[in-house]
């Protein structure tokens, strides 16, 4: 048996709490990524529509309410605390509060399933910059081990099976409804490079497999691929197709009814409320499309039980002897970084 880790520290990209957050929020977010001042305006706007508040502030807070309480049922006494990279309490400021009171090893849970860069790459960044900003003593005290990814978990991919049938279930029935997977796009070169050499692609084939395995929870034997809330210049290509454009090849093809899941997100955050609840909606409508949106997984206590199933898998301080992928100590990838290196690290839009 290793040693115990003491405390649990959940990570997530965080968000604006008031109009005022907006515009520093997102300078953090591209700092130093040639994001042009007018993209940011832009964006600035999606979250002004929803008076300057990120809905992903009070969905983690719910989760982390959730993954104490189900600790606390298992008996497990390990402290939660709440960072984020990019808005208060930003996670230099939260590792400082964890030594203050004096825990010294902590599982870090993120709020994204996936490999690559963004996915995961990034957020092993995150750690080793906030140990950075400690006092070397203090910082040569610390562990902080980041849990594996966990897109393929069946409790994860049970979650959105049924967030999907409970969406079909809305729908009128008068016709048969064509089910739409949605994930984050990347730039074509950073999914192309993420994965092993001889491979790669290892963020897209991810997604398309807990798609697949979605789908048939919820009894679709088919669905579409698709991606949301792409950024950059637009010379640069990315995964697509997108899912605004995918409604108009639908509506196209005679399709009358569409179930739309964002299996990509955790939360029902900016980016899904924006992309899929305003755009892709208004779309859909525009083109005569009865249209849906499955919930994300994060409100499902099955995604809570899968969170608290990792941490109390860890939570001894052993390693399996295949590392999953996403774990490692202090920022150091895992397997060498193959999955997430920074050599493929592309611009993020917001939340």
């Amino acid at each position: 048996m290793g040693l115990e880790f003491d405390a649990v520290l959940f990570l997530s990209f965080g968000g604006p709490d008031k109009p005022d957050d907006v515009r520093p929020f997102l300078e953090n977010v591209t700092r130093g990524r040639g994001v042009p001042p007018e993209r940011l305006d832009e964006v600035a706007q999606h979250y002004l529509h929803f008076g300057g508040v990120s809905p992903i502030n009070a969905l983690n807070s719910a989760m982390i309410s959730s993954i104490r309480d189900e600790l606390a049922a298992r008996g497990i006494d390990l402290p939660v605390f709440f960072g984020n990279r990019n808005w208060h309490p930003m996670i230099a400021d939260t590792l400082a509060q964890i030594y203050d009171a004096g825990h010294r090893r902590v599982l870090v849970f993120p709020t994204s399933a996936w490999g690559g860069y963004s996915g995961c790459g990034q957020y092993h960044e995150d750690i080793a910059g906030a140990l950075a900003s400690l006092e070397p003593e203090a910082a040569s005290q610390m562990v902080l081990r980041k849990l594996p990814q966990y897109w393929h978990e069946s409790l994860f991919v049970d979650a959105a099976g049924d967030a999907v049938r409970r969406a079909a279930a809305s729908l009128s029935g008068e016709s048969q409804p064509r089910l739409v997977f949605t994930a984050h796009s990347i730039p074509d070169a950073a999914d192309r490079d993420s994965g092993p050499p001889a491979q790669g692609r290892l963020y897209s084939r991810q997604v398309r497999a807990a798609s697949e395995r979605a789908a048939a929870a919820a009894g679709f034997a088919e669905f579409d691929q698709v991606w949301q809330s792409r950024s950059g210049p637009p010379q640069v290509p990315w995964l697509e197709p997108d899912i605004v454009d995918h409604l108009e090849d639908l509506a196209a093809q005679g399709v009358r009814s569409v179930i739309v899941s964002p299996i990509g997100f955790v939360s029902d955050h900016l980016e899904v409320v924006w992309d899929l609840d305003n755009e892709a909606r208004e779309k859909a409508a525009e083109l005569g499309l009865e249209y849906v949106r499955a919930d994300s997984v994060g409100t499902d206590p099955r995604f809570i039980e899968m969170a608290v199933d990792l941490i109390e898998q860890y939570r001894d301080g052993v390693v399996p002897q295949d590392v999953p992928l996403g774990v490692g100590d202090n920022g150091v990838y895992c397997a060498g970084g193959k999955c997430c290196r920074a050599s493929v690290r592309r611009p993020r839009p917001a939340d």
